[in-house]
């Protein structure tokens, strides 16, 4: 069959498109690599770092090769807050914190994090993925931060102790309790007349092994990824605040990143915190009998008179003045009254 000169350079000309068509992304991005860092605070084996070795894998053979995004664990390059500036500074590009230590820098991110505030998950995703979620981001956006849209879980916080359990209000008094760098931790145990202090994750561990404090507060996860059976006999399931960590950008470096690229990051980023979230849940089943092995006591406490103690303390209404109408709005539009 003969062809004419035309049919052949139309033939060539469908052929090359198609091939551009299939061609891997980094075609499009040949000239630009982008070699970017993201930062956290807790352990290899956590399920954030499992999930977040998986999200880097898939993003960079998404993009051909043209971002890579390494991975630092367990507070490599520096504390929590120390990670936060090298964030803002544009030393470090990703990085995931709790809201209520980003806090220190943007209030409102707190406000997920009152006491007793939410019963159960259902309740915690309706309002994180909701609007309580996207209140707290447009804040976080404020400060020259890019915020994903999905919030990874760090659970609901439980009390651990190495003098004695919490059965009661009674049990929180003068209480040597560790609590993150953030006022709204400091406010609570204080209500209960604890002695709170304030002391960065990555020096949690030494500290109840030296007995500068006798008891800290975390998720089952943590308490087990960290290792804190070792150096704690008991754990109190208070259930006393939800936790979970806002995946946080440097804007300027984002703002660098090809419109194509920032959808994939975007993309298996978000994902990656909604497989987190069940990997968390799935867990938190299994931690109990785990921890019970390692020779942790466990205890249920009944919660109610605790928070009663929370609000004839002012707790609620002092954190209702500080967060404002909007914001406290917004949260009991979702989990009921609180005062």
């Amino acid at each position: 069959m003969k062809l004419s000169r035309r049919s052949f350079m139309l033939s060539t000309a469908g052929v090359a498109g198609a091939a551009l068509i299939g061609a891997p992304m980094q075609s499009a991005f040949a000239a630009k690599k982008f070699r970017y860092k993201y930062a956290n605070n807790l352990p290899p084996s956590h399920p954030m770092n499992k999930r977040a070795e998986e999200m880097a894998k898939n993003i960079e053979e998404e993009t051909g090769g043209a971002f890579k995004l390494q991975v630092f664990p367990s507070s490599q390059l520096g504390s929590d807050t120390e990670t936060l500036n090298q964030l803002r500074s544009g030393a470090v590009e990703f990085f995931t914190l709790s809201g209520l230590i980003l806090s220190t820098l943007v209030p409102p991110a707190a406000i997920s994090g009152i006491g007793f505030a939410f019963p159960d998950y259902d309740t915690v995703w309706k309002a994180m993925d909701g609007d309580l979620g996207a209140y707290i981001r447009r804040e976080i956006e404020k400060h020259d931060l890019v915020v994903m849209e999905k919030i990874w879980d760090n659970g609901f916080r439980e009390v651990t102790t190495s003098t004695k359990p919490i059965e009661s209000p009674d049990d929180f008094k003068d209480l040597k309790i560790r609590v993150p760098v953030s006022p709204l931790w400091t406010s609570m145990f204080e209500a209960l007349k604890s002695a709170p202090t304030s002391i960065n994750f990555n020096e949690v561990y030494s500290a109840l092994q030296t007995k500068v404090v006798d008891a800290q507060e975390n998720p089952l996860a943590i308490i087990q990824t960290a290792k804190l059976y070792e150096v704690q006999q008991y754990c109190s399931l208070t259930n006393h605040m939800w936790d979970g960590f806002w995946f946080l950008g440097n804007k300027a470096a984002w703002d660098r990143l090809p419109k194509e690229i920032q959808a994939v990051v975007t993309k298996h980023i978000n994902a990656a915190g909604m497989h987190e979230r069940d990997d968390v849940h799935a867990l938190n089943d299994e931690l109990q009998k785990k921890l019970t092995s390692e020779g942790m006591k466990f205890n249920s406490p009944d919660t109610k008179p605790i928070r009663t103690v929370l609000k004839d303390a002012g707790f609620y209404a002092e954190w209702k003045k500080k967060f404002g109408d909007e914001g406290w709005g917004i949260l009991e539009g979702a989990v009921g009254s609180l005062t």
